[in-house]
């Protein structure tokens, strides 16, 4: 029994909350069970110094956890981003270019920034999902303001942990479980069911290739079941910003 009476397979509740503030011009509060992520995507009509002249932009991302996030206080990075911060912001921009046309976007950068409100596992993961979907409706801005002729995104990408607890796979893990786990994975697609990028790691036992299938097959369902979520929620167009 899973500490949340879950089935092995069953995704936490999760929703996508459109424009929980107005500023950036992409903003979606994603919610895992009770991971928060606040996602936000920030166009800047220009692009890095070493991209000037290729007619191509770029999709890049910072992630961090605030203070208040977790149980103990976690510390503001005023130092320079952790090993940790850097590795999972790579993945998240990553994850994003994955499905995003350098070329259609020209020459313009995103900066998609994905701040822990709350942590209970599945951070990085929650982060791609609500991270593509502030990027979507940034662009998505664009197009209705005419400064974009076609929407750059190609499809959808999502992401989702699996792993094996007491021997048993399982979907889309909490904190509990994410600290007790014999192996955890994180498994990030795109919704033509090709994969970005597939991080497992044996914390104990090595896994068997079965065991790996199953957990591939048990990310799958789930991130089949986040990407009809983020379809329900761009099939209406964001409102338009003054």
């Amino acid at each position: 029994m899973r500490p949340d009476n879950r089935q092995t397979d069953e995704l936490r509740p999760i929703s996508f909350e459109r424009d929980f503030t107005t500023m950036a011009d992409g903003v979606v509060l994603a919610t895992f069970g009770d991971t928060k992520v606040l996602c936000t995507a920030s166009v800047d009509e220009d692009v890095p110094r070493w991209m000037k002249g290729s007619g191509e932009g770029w999709v890049t991302a910072e992630y961090s956890m605030l203070p208040g996030s977790t149980p103990e206080r976690v510390r503001r990075e005023t130092k320079g981003t952790k090993g940790r911060t850097q590795e999972i912001q790579r993945l998240i921009g990553r994850s994003l270019r994955a499905v995003c046309d350098m070329h259609k976007l020209g020459e313009r950068q995103v900066i998609v920034d994905c701040d822990v409100l709350q942590a209970d596992g599945g951070t990085r993961t929650a982060s791609i999902c609500g991270g593509y979907l502030a990027l979507h409706d940034a662009l998505s801005r664009r197009v209705q303001a005419g400064m974009l002729d076609e929407h750059p995104l190609i499809e959808a990408c999502a992401a989702i942990s699996v792993g094996i607890i007491d021997g048993e796979p399982r979907l889309d893990l909490p904190s509990l479980e994410d600290a007790n786990a014999e192996t955890d994975m994180n498994v990030v697609m795109t919704s033509s069911g090709r994969f970005v990028e597939v991080q497992g790691t044996a914390e104990g036992v090595a896994f068997s290739r079965g065991e790996l299938d199953e957990l591939l097959s048990l990310a799958e369902k789930g991130i089949s079941e986040i990407f009809d979520m983020q379809a329900a929620l761009t099939a209406t167009p964001p409102a338009a910003r003054g």
